[in-house]
């Protein structure tokens, strides 16, 4: 009873970090700033830019925010060899991110990928969670999505090409994972970490990446925007508990493997919400 009790606090400590103090404090900040200046954080600015320019010209030309459109995971090239190419590239370069901010989090003497739960040892528990979350997520914000579109609040969001190639559904695979590994590992791994160390409060912490999740999704509407704020609340909140970001992983991949591979059917079923 005792060793359980000692691995069960040590696995406590090892996700939920001590705050630092000094030049200490300064590098962390800056590490934070820098990181999201080259991930999310730009992301989130260009997302920004182009709602705010989407509402502009929703309002010059006196047309509903429901009317204009945005594409994810469109092609590369106009020739399948360098479609493929260029966005396995994509693919791999947008992790390698993901492993400089793993990187980032190793310590000596101490696993970050365990330290952050992104490991296999689990991998039952965490499928069964992730599942879970698929459900508890993914079916209100496909409501969500649907009364954004029809209030005119949300805009056409293309999730995948129509004629669909023979590697379609591999690279619309690869896309959900990346999604899956790039945000919840710096959303959540990452800046819980850093921000811990800083100082602040899980709920501080929670509601601020919430916030920032809501701002990279903006350029697809309002109610992407309302959506997502909610899921990085009920993910924060996940991880705060769980203290593994693998089960947040494995639903946001599901969420989106259902988004994008789904998203021909959804047009040819409800073509006055999806097409």
């Amino acid at each position: 009873m005792w060793d359980a009790v000692e691995v069960r606090k040590t696995t406590v400590r090892a996700w939920d970090p001590a705050p630092v103090t000094g030049p200490a404090h300064t590098r962390i900040r800056w590490e934070i700033v820098l990181v999201l200046a080259i991930s999310v954080g730009q992301s989130a600015l260009y997302s920004l830019l182009s709602f705010l320019h989407t509402v502009q010209q929703a309002l010059q030309t006196q047309a509903a925010i429901g009317d204009q459109s945005t594409s994810l995971n469109s092609s590369a090239a106009s020739v399948d060899p360098w479609d493929v190419l260029e966005q396995f590239l994509a693919v791999f370069f947008a992790l390698a991110t993901v492993a400089l901010v793993v990187y980032l989090l190793w310590e000596p003497g101490a696993n970050a990928l365990r330290r952050i739960g992104l490991d296999l040892s689990r991998f039952g528990s965490d499928t069964g969670r992730g599942v879970l979350m698929l459900a508890v997520i993914g079916i209100p914000g496909l409501f969500l999505y649907v009364v954004g579109r029809l209030l005119g609040l949300t805009l056409q969001v293309s999730a995948s090409p129509l004629d669909s190639a023979w590697y379609t559904v591999p690279l619309l695979v690869l896309a959900a994972v990346r999604a899956g590994l790039t945000e919840e590992v710096i959303f959540i791994g990452y800046l819980f970490d850093r921000l811990r160390r800083l100082g602040w409060s899980w709920w501080t912490i929670i509601l601020a990446t919430a916030g920032l999740r809501g701002v990279y999704h903006a350029y697809q509407g309002v109610g992407s925007i309302v959506g997502n704020v909610a899921m990085g609340i009920v993910f924060g909140w996940c991880y705060r508990r769980w203290g593994r970001v693998m089960p947040l992983v494995i639903a946001h991949t599901l969420i989106d493997v259902i988004a994008f591979v789904g998203y021909p059917l959804a047009v040819t079923w409800w073509p006055a919400v999806f097409a």
